[in-house]
């Protein structure tokens, strides 16, 4: 579909569809924090092998990252600000500073909320390089983000999750496309809002919960059957959890995993 902006046309992401591009989830780690085997939980959405976004950035999911991409990410977006997914932020920075090419260029999205969380955890500390002459942020291009934000002509929706304190976790999703909660228990009321049934939902799921982080038992008490298969589990403890909820009818991501996405649904972009 061709929606046109004072006349001219504009192409959005549902004329990918008709392009005939391959849309992915490429999970680059599956891990709860102390999993260090399986790698930070962080993952990338890419079109026809390309990256177009990447969802959190651990300890080690910027080292996965470019040694699948040979590059920086062009746009990340944070869930939340526990370490084992920013902690990789502080590697990020440098490597964007000290490439006068990308300084600056690397999109940074995260809720507003998140915004003084992140100041305190990553970017205060005082001489971001040993030279000095650095604020951490400019090394990113810093968007705040509320209800969702754009990213080229997608529409990527921002949904809170139940993790910690309310309000300080937030999840992502492409309509059509594929939803990724970050670290969260049920949400089945904001899932409700943002997907439909051709959407792939990464969920954080271990095999047994705990009051911030989601159980196989709390996924089958609070979702409905029909959901489930729709439902790529990640945040687990261990490959012995991972494959006792396999064992329970569930698909469960896999370190360096890549899952097909359907076409993200049409995007209407109003006239500016």
């Amino acid at each position: 579909m061709i929606e046109t902006r004072t006349g001219a046309a504009v192409e959005t992401w549902a004329d990918a569809r008709l392009a005939g591009r391959v849309w992915s989830l490429h999970v680059l780690g599956t891990g709860a924090a102390d999993a260090v085997d399986l790698g930070a939980s962080s993952a990338v959405l890419e079109c026809d092998g390309k990256p177009i976004l990447m969802i959190d950035c651990g300890p080690d999911a910027l080292e996965h990252y470019l040694h699948a991409y040979g590059a920086l990410p062009p746009a990340v977006y944070i869930t939340h600000g526990h370490m084992d997914h920013v902690a990789g932020l502080e590697r990020l920075f440098h490597a964007a500073w000290f490439d006068p090419a990308r300084r600056g260029g690397v999109k940074l999205f995260a809720h507003a909320n998140l915004i003084p969380i992140l100041q305190a955890r990553v970017a205060d500390y005082p001489g971001a390089v040993a030279e000095g002459g650095a604020n951490f942020w400019e090394g990113f291009r810093l968007i705040a983000v509320s209800r969702g934000f754009w990213l080229g002509d997608g529409w990527f929706d921002v949904f809170a999750t139940r993790h910690h304190v309310p309000g300080t976790s937030f999840g992502i999703a492409l309509r059509g496309c594929f939803a990724w909660t970050g670290d969260t228990r049920p949400i089945p009321e904001a899932l409700a809002a943002v997907a439909d049934e051709r959407m792939l939902i990464a969920h954080d799921c271990s095999l047994v919960g705990n009051p911030s982080h989601t159980g196989v038992e709390d996924i089958e008490r609070e979702y409905p059957a029909q959901l489930h298969a729709q439902l790529l589990l990640y945040h687990y403890g261990s490959a012995a959890d991972a494959q006792a909820m396999r064992g329970r009818g569930f698909k469960v991501a896999v370190p360096d995993g890549r899952y097909p996405l359907c076409a993200p649904s049409p995007v209407r972009a109003e006239a500016g």
